[in-house]
Formats: structure tokens, C-alpha cells, sequence
């Protein structure tokens, strides 16, 4: 009967509360999917469900030890997830509600396939083609973080994503072919953006300051980054900070889709 008298006593604030954290949860898994921060979280997961159930069997000596553990739990969680709750933040903080009218639609609560419409096939056969030519292009992939705050560091533009417009614009004589470009649902919003660079990650001699500063927007963002190394004409791509392995172009273009999505 009590189980009976607590669904009674549910209100409508305890669903909003409900499905307030179901959304922040959902939020937390896309932002850390596909990253190794999931198998840290899964692990923190099943050390509290053992402390819960060593506690509900009164086994002192480990509850005490878990306890123990979980007693510091929140500083050990911002120190392991430093980059996920960094990125977090500036998901929370880049949110504009003038701008874009729906504040849950930029946390990606309710984000689907279709709200990025970036083709990736497009920007992948750009970067073959310039890496043919050993053409240096460093691309950005605006995902939920927005970075319009990079954007005042470059010339700001407005140009629908095209092959040619890509291969134009990193033209070893064009004037915008310094720098990286960011693209945001299929529009480039702007050319010759300066990047934070990365001077810690230790990368292969042969990579550039390109490849450093995509490590860079992709660990401090969630970004994606598309480089063309101008030595060796390689395509790399860079998702959280570490290069993305993939056996051919098609494969790559379907990562990039999926990360997207």
C-alpha cells in the first residue's frame, strides 16, 4: 500500500524533474560518446551501484573503503573529466537564445540528423583533391560548442560549402588561404580563423602547426578538424584531440556524418 501512496503523492513537478535530469543524462552521454571519458563514467557507475550494495549488506570494511572513495568523487570527476566539463560549459555559455530561438535545441537535447546539414562527402573530395596537389587546408566542423567566438579572429563570411569554394579559398596565391576555415551547416562562416595550438599532445614530427592547432579546437571543443598536410598531401582527421584512423574516403565521409549526427 505505501507504493500506492507515493504514486499518489507524484506531482507534476517530480515528471518535470524527471525528465529534466533524463535530458541532462542524454546530454552528458553524446557529449562523452565515442570518447574514452564513456568507459570512466561506466567505471564510476558501477563502483557507486557496489557501494549501494555493499552498504545495503552492511559490509563495513568495504563501505567504509568505497565510501571512502566517493567521499572525493566530485573533485576526482572534475579532475578526470577537466576536458568534457570544459566543453560542457561552453555548450551551456555559447547558448544564444536571440539568436537561435530555442535554448534546448542548441544543449542538443532534442538535436537530430537532420539539423546539420553538412556535406561531408563535399569537404572529403576537397581535401583529396588538395592533398593531390599537396595543397595545405585546415577545416573545422562546428558541432554543438559554437564558435563565433573564433570567428572575430578571421574574416567572417556567409558562403554555401562547395568543392571549388573550398579549393579556392586554400589556393596557395588566395589571400584567405592562411589559416583555418569553420563550417557550420554546410555555410562557411568564416576564413583565415587563428586556432588555439596545442604544444603538449606529442605528434608525429612530420604534422604541422595545422595539425597542432586541430588538436587544439578539438580538445577544447567539440569540433571536428579536417587537415591536408602541404608536405605530404595526407588528409587527417581529428575528433576530442587524437587522429581519427579510416581506410578510405567513403569510410571517412561516413565518420564525419555519424559524428555530426
Amino acid at each position: 500500500m505505501e507504493i500506492f501512496d507515493d504514486l499518489l503523492k507524484f506531482t507534476v513537478l517530480d515528471v518535470i524533474d524527471i525528465i529534466l535530469v533524463a535530458l541532462l543524462l542524454y546530454s552528458v552521454y553524446k557529449l562523452i560518446k565515442g570518447t574514452v571519458a564513456i568507459n570512466i563514467f561506466v567505471g564510476i557507475v558501477i563502483s557507486y551501484l557496489i557501494y549501494l550494495l555493499v552498504d545495503a549488506l552492511q559490509m563495513k570494511m568495504l563501505t567504509k573503503i568505497l565510501g571512502g572513495f566517493m567521499s572525493v568523487g566530485i573533485i576526482a570527476l572534475i579532475v578526470v573529466f577537466q576536458p568534457e566539463i570544459r566543453k560542457f560549459l561552453l555548450m551551456v555559455g555559447s547558448t544564444n537564445i536571440s539568436k537561435k530561438g530555442n535554448i534546448f535545441k542548441r544543449l542538443n537535447f532534442f538535436k537530430t540528423q537532420a539539423i546539420n546539414e553538412t556535406e561531408a562527402e563535399t569537404v572529403v573530395s576537397a581535401c583529396v583533391k588538395m592533398g593531390s596537389s599537396k595543397t595545405g587546408a585546415l577545416i573545422v566542423l562546428e558541432r554543438n560548442n559554437n564558435l563565433d567566438f573564433l570567428v572575430n579572429t578571421g574574416d567572417e563570411m556567409n558562403i554555401t560549402v562547395t568543392q571549388p569554394i573550398l579549393e579556392s579559398i586554400f589556393f596557395k596565391n588566395s589571400p584567405l588561404h592562411d589559416g583555418a576555415i569553420i563550417i557550420s551547416n554546410n555555410n562557411i562562416k568564416a576564413t583565415r580563423v587563428i586556432l588555439p595550438v596545442n604544444n603538449e599532445k606529442n605528434i608525429p614530427e612530420h604534422f604541422g602547426l595545422r595539425h597542432r592547432a586541430a588538436i587544439g579546437i578539438t580538445e577544447k571543443t567539440d569540433a571536428l578538424a579536417l587537415v591536408v598536410s602541404e608536405e605530404t598531401g595526407q588528409v587527417s582527421y581529428i575528433k576530442n584531440g587524437d587522429f581519427v584512423m579510416y581506410k578510405n574516403t567513403e569510410e571517412l565521409s561516413q565518420q564525419i556524418k555519424i559524428d555530426l549526427s
